[in-house]
């Protein structure tokens, strides 16, 4: 298998197991070799981050220089940036994803197939 170094501080990630399965969100902090925090700004906030597994990540080449230079220089992110730095993300993603193809250009990707707003 590759073995990556832990993802870094700004670096989209698309998450893989548990409850948040097919979410993107973004690296706040590393806890240790094997952990990282996540945040997206909408559900999990910057105060409030989930604790990953970095097996259960899947590392996009993407590192918002936003967020990262928000965390290095202040210590924090706000959510606000943290949502944009994701929406900008995922529109250039769409811009590389055929229609029809698995993603969907939803934020989230619910089981339910129903999206809330």
């Amino acid at each position: 298998m590759n073995e990556d170094p832990r993802p870094q501080i700004g670096q989209f990630v698309l998450i893989k197991k548990g409850r948040d399965a097919g979410q993107y969100g973004v690296v706040v902090g590393h806890l240790d070799e094997r952990f990282v925090l996540i945040a997206d700004g909408d559900k999990r906030k910057f105060d409030r981050p989930k604790k990953k597994n970095i097996q259960h990540l899947e590392c996009i080449d993407y590192v918002s220089p936003e967020v990262q230079s928000s965390i290095q220089e202040t210590g924090r992110v706000t959510n606000g940036k943290l949502r944009f730095a994701l929406a900008k993300f995922l529109n250039e993603v769409l811009e590389d994803v055929k229609k029809g193809d698995e993603f969907d250009g939803e934020r989230r990707c619910y089981r339910s197939g129903r999206y809330s707003s």
